[in-house]
């Protein structure tokens, strides 16, 4: 008699199979679900749901950006965070509006338990722990999924959003630990399947610093950090009023020469310098190690000391992530001013994981040889939650929108960041994790954190992520900011001794002559509230509105300048090229140019200017092969 049994595996459909529940599978299966699709999100543990395994904040420089993008649209991160943080803060408020950028501090294990509640609260969303280890193809299209326990589940489509969870292992010194961060599984059966659907992997790496026990850290030593005496809440349908609250300190610290030294005589044992790392790390977020090599001169490096969370006695030591030893970890450590008698809670680590070249994806985020299939966040080649945030919801919305059959949402450079982080991943050939910087916006006056709503909410409304009610109060919004710029722009203020009064006050220039409102808010050490003491026809308008009004009359010539150079890139992206052009035959094309052409193959002209190693006279000969239409002739 046999002793076998027969097993029944689960088999289910869905419209949508999420693989990952970090910050891009959160907003991807959030959106899906929202817009009407059966969704399932899938998570190797439900301890990782929205984990924050490095830096125990949302936002900062640019990215601060993103997640207002992300809010703007109808995404989740800006609301978690108005509900979790511990700390906020405005950076960048001594440069101009387009720079400035929004940071808080989370409660990391709030941050994730919150986002946990909201997926697991979401009408058409299924949260499921289990590893996803095959894709399901067929004739070049994705048919569903298989897991490691042998279940099928049937979809429309799929979005892969692994983060730094694929085959991935974690090194310090010579200790090598095959898992993902903060020591949690890894998903390590899903790599073959994407390699045997002719899907190009790479291996990137990044890193995290220790966690220090803070009551072993002596605060009197460094500098204190403190919040925002007024919080600004980064989405657009928190009450304000309602975050206002006491906030938790930051300290700021430095490393030395006694760091460094110790640093520099154990490179050896860092597998970093090792060449036990294989995976290529971020530049623009170095390791200590790094720093210590690659910018010898400096004689000491700023570090941030944060907390975790409110019920944890964990610091952050943020920029002095590292791989080395355990025993040297705490050597380097403990040269710190205010860390002397530190004891780590954890060890710093690297960590290595597999992840694409996202220039075999669509600006849809869909891949470029399967139909279905979509990819979002560090799986893609880029860093940071944010960034996987903002690649979440546009792989969520066109995933939704393909089952519906209609045209993918696609933001352009001028809209958005979203659309510079895309179009930088999918046409440029990222060779290290993607960091956005402000720097790689070119109309980043134009796209300010402030104008975020102003920017893309109608954009939410028209795909379904937005409500009525919100719509209307975005469209009374700008008819109160077109309003209140007209009359400012028509008032008139004389040279009257309460004016004159007011300017000295402010150390500005005393009038000689009657000017406009508007001409007095444009100087820089003035203002559209400073000068309310003079506008006896001011109304009564809110915060958002006030802002929008000073900024768009104080800067209302450089915005009016990248406006029209914004119309000028607009014609080039409207240039869009037939899917049927075969590069090969436009002989005039230098060879390198017709061979990243035909790789990366462009949607327009505009995209086709910013691939690397296409010239602007590669440009101009593809524009007259367009316009004589040669490629008709193999239609």
């Amino acid at each position: 008699m046999s002793n076998s049994k027969n097993y029944t595996y689960i088999e289910e459909s869905y419209d949508v199979v999420v693989i990952g529940a970090g910050h891009a599978g959160c907003e991807a299966g959030l959106a899906s679900a929202r817009l009407g699709k059966n969704t399932i999100v899938f998570t190797v543990s439900m301890d990782s749901v929205a984990m924050m395994p490095c830096n125990p904040n949302i936002g900062g420089t640019s990215k601060g950006h993103l997640v207002r993008e992300v809010d703007a649209l109808g995404g989740e991160m800006g609301k978690n965070i108005d509900k979790t943080f511990i700390q906020s803060k405005m950076l960048n408020k001594s440069k101009g509006p387009a720079v400035h950028s929004l940071r808080a501090q989370a409660d990391k294990a709030m941050y994730s338990l919150e986002m946990r509640k909201t997926l697991q609260s979401q009408e058409n969303l299924t949260l499921r722990q289990a590893e996803v280890s095959e894709l399901i193809v067929e004739d070049n299209e994705v048919k569903g999924v298989k897991t490691f326990s042998g279940g099928t589940y049937h979809c429309k489509c799929v979005i892969i959003c692994t983060g730094t969870y694929l085959s991935s292992r974690c090194l310090y010194g010579d200790v090598i630990e095959y898992t993902g961060p903060n020591g949690l599984k890894s998903a390590d059966h899903l790599t073959d399947s994407l390699k045997d659907n002719d899907i190009n992997i790479m291996r990137f790496k990044t890193g995290t610093p220790a966690r220090i026990d803070g009551s072993t850290i002596d605060y009197s030593k460094m500098e204190v950090q403190n919040g925002d005496d007024e919080i600004i809440p980064f989405s657009f349908t928190t009450d304000k009023e309602s975050i206002q609250k006491e906030q938790v300190s930051c300290y700021l610290t430095y490393t030395n020469e006694k760091t460094h030294e110790i640093i520099r005589e154990n490179l050896d044992k860092s597998p970093i310098y090792a060449g036990i790392i294989e995976g290529t790390g971020p530049r623009y977020c170095p390791s200590i190690e790094d720093k210590v090599v690659k910018f010898s001169d400096k004689s000491r490096h700023q570090l941030f000391v944060e907390p975790e969370g409110l019920y944890t006695n964990e610091m952050y030591i943020s920029g002095m992530s590292s791989s080395m030893p355990e025993s040297v970890q705490y050597d380097m450590y403990r040269t710190v001013p205010g860390l002397e008698n530190a004891k780590i809670v954890r060890n710093a680590y690297a960590i290595e994981y597999d992840c694409i070249n996202a220039t075999q994806l669509k600006a849809s985020l869909e891949f470029k040889n399967i139909k279905g299939l979509f990819a979002a966040g560090q799986f893609n080649g880029s860093s940071g939650y944010e960034e996987a945030a903002a690649q979440g919801i546009i792989a969520g919305i066109n995933s939704s929108r393909l089952i519906d059959e209609m045209e993918p949402l696609i933001l352009d450079r001028s809209e958005s960041y979203i659309g510079v982080l895309i179009d930088d991943l999918v046409t440029k050939e990222t060779k290290e994790p993607y960091r956005m910087m402000t720097s790689r916006a070119e109309y980043r006056l134009l796209l300010r954190q402030d104008n975020a709503d102003l920017r893309l909410t109608k954009i939410g409304y028209e795909v379904g992520l937005i409500d009525v009610d919100r719509y209307k109060k975005l469209c009374e919004k700008e008819r109160l900011i077109e309003e209140e710029i007209e009359r400012v722009k028509s008032v008139n203020i004389g040279a009257n001794k309460k004016v004159q009064d007011l300017l000295t006050a402010n150390d500005s220039i005393p009038l000689k002559c009657g000017v406009k409102l508007s001409d007095l808010i444009r100087r820089p050490e003035l203002n559209y509230d400073i000068l309310s003491p003079i506008d006896e026809g001011r109304p009564t308008l809110p915060f958002d509105v006030r802002e929008q009004v000073n900024i768009n009359i104080k800067y209302e010539g450089y915005i009016e300048r990248q406006i029209k150079q914004v119309e000028d890139f607009k014609k080039l992206e409207s240039k869009i090229i037939p899917e049927s052009v075969d590069y090969n035959d436009v002989t005039s094309l230098r060879l390198e140019a017709r061979q990243k052409l035909n790789e990366l193959r462009p949607r327009s002209i505009g995209q086709a200017s910013r691939i690397s190693g296409v010239s602007p006279a590669d440009i101009s000969v593809l524009l007259i092969y367009l316009e004589q239409g040669k490629y008709l002739d193999k239609e």
